[in-house]
């Protein structure tokens, strides 16, 4: 029997310097996804309560005021805690220090990057964590590339055009488990994917969780996303 994770942490304190103007006034996860009316932290919070998370903590750093006083005035579906860094700890310490405020350090955790828009199961996920002992799993997608790809045989003749292809290339997908163990092994400053990850990757201790097939997944990174998330939601016909 697993126990899945209650509690979560949302890394929202990003610049996202890419998306400007709509960051101009607001953090990156406070952006609304067009045609919706809610912030991306907003669908995140859901999908996280869909998935049994009754706790997050939200780490804040650019414009944080601007989502408190969003988180403070939404109606939740689950208990939001924030922290805000007063200095740049770096990913890893952005991480640690966030994962400090769970409810209980004894449990495992969800992590997600602030900009992600996603819809899959964490349950799956958690299940997957666990059956491989992982101390943390991550989350795997695979991108579109964003041109159109040649195709072309041995004596180099074009035999084929194909738009915007799956990349050969599994990603980090920013959706992560972790298990309790986790915590410390994090870096007080400084960046976790340089330092914990690749140890406990050299152990065998992390795990990489590919997405679904057909599962929806995108980081809102400039606003050529925000546009593209807002047309393909239309298409599936709402949220």
């Amino acid at each position: 029997m697993h126990t899945y994770p209650t509690q979560a942490v949302i890394l929202a304190g990003g610049q996202g310097s890419r998306l400007r103007p709509y960051t101009d006034d607001r953090p990156k996860p406070m952006v609304e996804i067009p045609g919706t009316g809610t912030p991306i932290i907003g669908h995140q919070l859901s999908w996280l309560a869909a998935e049994g998370v009754t706790d997050a903590v939200v780490s804040c750093g650019h414009l944080a005021e601007v989502l408190q006083e969003w988180l403070e005035s939404a109606a939740l579906p689950l208990r939001v805690t924030t922290v805000v860094e007063k200095e740049p700890l770096g990913r890893g310490g952005g991480l640690k220090h966030a994962a400090q405020r769970l409810p209980d350090p004894e449990q495992p955790w969800y992590a997600t990057n602030g900009d992600i828009w996603t819809r899959f199961s964490l349950r799956e996920m958690a299940a997957f964590h666990g059956e491989r002992d992982a101390t943390a799993t991550l989350a795997l997608a695979r991108p579109r590339i964003p041109w159109g790809a040649v195709e072309t045989d041995a004596f180099g003749h074009i035999t084929d055009f194909i738009e915007s292809p799956p990349s050969p290339y599994l990603i980090n997908a920013g959706v992560y488990v972790f298990s309790p163990a986790f915590t410390g092994m994090l870096p007080d400053r400084g960046d976790h994917e340089r330092t914990t990850f690749p140890r406990l990757a050299r152990e065998r201790r992390l795990a990489g969780y590919p997405l679904p097939h057909g599962a929806y997944w995108r980081a809102i990174d400039t606003a050529k996303d925000l546009t593209e998330a807002a047309r393909e939601l239309g298409a599936q016909g709402g949220g």
